[in-house]
């Protein structure tokens, strides 16, 4: 019997949608026998620079409804969650990490994926510099001399470049953002869908 296809979850650490369903998709898909392929994409990318759009903080009324939904969203998932107190974070040195431990072992790369959104999101600490990342991955038993090297790779760094390339070419805009079985969904208030997705594979309404 073929494997079900894995759902494919485009994620960046700098949305709090993003951490939220960081918390959320490895259960949903082990309920269902899927499997999950993280999959890192760049806001500054795809809604900045593709889209032509402002961030969501500096987008007036819009940033307003985001501070509230947020937290009540996290509350309905009883997840943690905090306000951004590092206005300025980057998150291209934890993707560079994260795709160099996914070459080598992709649970822990996961592993490192939720842990990095968390301490943005529910720890209030920067994910930015070199050495930010490299505490969050000792904390899960990385080799963090070969990671440092790794993460700033010229290959590491074209590969980023090589997956931000292709959620584009998928049709990805935001995060998060889940593919599976060739059907797009696009925000943590879509994951009721997904769910019906797998456990239906349809659209039409549950009997």
């Amino acid at each position: 019997m073929d494997q079900p296809s894995p759902i494919a979850f485009y994620f960046d650490p700098i949305s709090p949608y993003g951490y939220l369903a960081s918390t959320q998709i490895e259960t949903l898909a082990a309920r269902h026998g899927r499997q999950v392929d993280w999959r890192p994409v760049l806001l500054s990318v795809t809604v900045l620079q593709v889209m032509g759009l402002k961030p969501v903080p500096a987008t007036p009324l819009k940033a307003d409804y985001s501070r509230q939904d947020k937290h009540r969203m996290a509350r309905l998932l009883g997840v943690p969650i905090c306000e951004l107190r590092h206005p300025d974070v980057s998150p291209i040195r934890a993707l560079r990490a994260f795709l160099w431990l996914k070459r080598h072992d992709s649970a822990q790369a996961a592993r490192f994926a939720r842990a990095i959104c968390a301490r943005l999101w529910a720890k209030g600490e920067d994910i930015s510099t070199a050495e930010a990342v490299l505490e969050e991955a000792a904390l899960l038993g990385v080799d963090t001399a070969a990671l440092g090297q790794g993460m700033e790779s010229p290959g590491i760094k074209a590969a980023l470049k090589e997956e931000v390339d292709h959620a584009v070419a998928q049709g990805v805009f935001g995060v998060p953002f889940f593919i599976v079985d060739g059907q797009p969904l696009w925000g943590v208030d879509r994951l009721w869908m997904l769910e019906h997705w797998l456990e239906h594979g349809s659209w039409d309404p549950a009997p």
